[in-house]
């Protein structure tokens, strides 16, 4: 099949430039539709009296309308993930455009609905007393130190990225780390933590997410909309992947799609970071009957901004705009200006600034929440969730600090990011099996043990195989990673077996 060129556009409709990411966006709703109906069944909301009231609090157990709840939550999970981790993987081809969507219906919303709505019935427990409750002692350990990391860097990263955006493509400074520019916009989003990190959840976070909400849906939907107008030359399935500005299919078969592509994209696809927004949210949350919305739409929403994050990538590096090499950083800055015009730009940049923001204020959140439930930790007032706070705070800021100055510190930074976020989903699809026996659901497992399995041997493949892990060749780190996915289900499915009879004869 010939290349497609820029000269070709002209002569074959937008639409069916755009056939197969239309396509992905046609399996993302409407599987999402399907299988969303499916969790909701198989969990079986009803309309037993939510945490919201049972334990209302005016701090942390508040109850909050649907729609707050819903893009609180959403804000809460869409950091810079659905948007750098997409770019990076378009180049990997428009196979991309049918992966992001099919992911994200069976793996990353389904993960938020149970997560969320198993902390919910539960009283409104924080991830760590789930993984506690359906693990054992020591699985319960690790993820404690696991999620701590973790939510430290989401922190570190979240507080990095949307600065270095605002700094250079709104303020049109240098981001030096050198620059006293930089440390200020810094240290404006780093008050701003503390303080939604400190008080009260409505008080803060529930009244300015709305404002929030409506500079993200403009940035997406404007991004959306200008891909039609403007014509972005997209690639399909069909195509040759070789264009005349990127070679997707050498890109693509030599980059190891399983795994690289699935711990680039991260955050579209799936995040085990979420499982940590939705116990927060789940001590706000009305009804039952509302976790659909909430927890497994909310995230199917993120899945639509990766998809039109990477298309918007694949156009701009198509029609000779950005080079397919350029930072990320760059490259989102080069398409908003390029769909929505200098003040257009500009606002939808702000958006993309917010994304991380208000997901990096309730990692620290939960963080806090996390570590004054695991270690009993009295946060009933704002000076003692201010000394919870202080020392998070300073970890924080030591690790922004080594990422900035260091020529390579904020790439290791990512790349553990990147691949522990992963990871950190396969105690929550662990959780979720073991629930299942629990709870007379085991003919149902295989709606988490399909993503846990498939994701084991993603995250232990990455990792047997990176430099920043074991560094084994990928002839070595395959096998390692089937191994994994066998001790993986088999001993998922024998525990739950176990916990099941154990019930039974109690």
């Amino acid at each position: 099949m010939a290349r497609i060129h820029l000269g070709n556009q002209e002569k074959r409709s937008v639409c069916f430039f755009m056939a197969t990411f239309i396509l992905g966006l046609v399996i993302l709703f409407g599987g999402a539709a399907i299988y969303g109906t499916v969790c909701e069944k198989v969990f079986g909301p009803d309309d037993r009296e939510t945490p919201a009231y049972s334990k209302q609090d005016g701090v942390d157990y508040v109850p909050m309308r649907c729609w707050k709840n819903s893009l609180i939550n959403l804000l809460n999970i869409a950091g810079t993930g659905p948007i750098f981790g997409p770019i990076q993987g378009i180049l990997f081809g428009p196979i991309a455009f049918i992966t992001i969507p099919i992911g994200n219906i069976i793996g990353g919303a389904m993960h938020d609905y149970f997560c969320g709505m198993i902390c919910l019935r539960d009283g409104g427990t924080q991830m760590s007393a789930m993984i506690r409750k359906y693990s054992n002692k020591g699985i319960f350990t690790i993820y404690n130190i696991f999620v701590c990391l973790l939510l430290l860097l989401v922190g570190a990263v979240f507080i990095y990225t949307p600065g270095d955006i605002a700094a250079t493509g709104i303020f049109n400074f240098d981001g030096a780390a050198t620059s006293v520019s930089t440390w200020v916009i810094y240290g404006v989003i780093f008050a701003y933590y503390l303080i939604a990190t400190v008080f009260p959840i409505d008080a803060i976070i529930g009244r300015i997410y709305p404002i929030f909400g409506a500079i993200l849906m403009f940035s997406a939907i404007g991004v959306f909309i200008g891909l039609f107008v403007k014509g972005y030359p997209l690639l399909n399935l069909w195509d040759d992947w070789n264009g005349a500005l990127f070679a997707y299919g050498d890109y693509f078969s030599t980059g190891h799609f399983i795994p690289i592509f699935f711990v680039t994209v991260a955050c579209g696809i799936l995040s085990g970071f979420h499982s940590t927004q939705t116990a927060i949210i789940s001590r706000t949350v009305k009804s039952e009957r509302q976790g659909r919305m909430t927890f497994y739409n909310m995230m199917v929403l993120e899945g639509f901004i990766a998809m039109v994050w990477a298309a918007a990538a694949m156009g701009i590096f198509n029609l000779g705009v950005q080079e397919a090499t350029a930072s990320t950083t760059s490259t989102v800055i080069a398409v908003c200006k390029n769909i929505l015009g200098p003040v257009g730009g500009v606002i939808a940049l702000v958006g993309i600034v917010v994304l991380p923001i208000t997901s990096g204020d309730t990692a620290l959140r939960g963080l806090r929440l996390t570590i004054s439930e695991v270690l009993h930790i009295d946060q009933s007032s704002n000076s003692k969730r201010l000394g919870l706070a202080s020392i998070i705070f300073i970890l924080v800021a030591a690790i922004l600090v080594f990422a900035k100055f260091n020529a390579n510190g904020f790439n290791i930074l990512w790349r553990y990011f990147a691949w522990s976020n992963q990871t950190l989903a396969l105690f929550a699809f662990l959780a979720i099996s073991i629930w299942m026996f629990e709870n007379g659901k085991a003919k149902f497992v295989w709606i988490p043990l399909i993503p846990g399995a498939f994701y084991t041997f993603v995250c232990s493949t990455y990792i047997a195989n990176a430099a920043i892990g074991f560094n084994l060749p990928w002839g070595i780190a395959y096998p390692v990673g089937a191994v994994c996915v066998v001790a993986y289900v088999g001993i998922i499915c024998w525990y739950g077996k176990k916990r099941a009879s154990r019930l039974r004869k109690v």
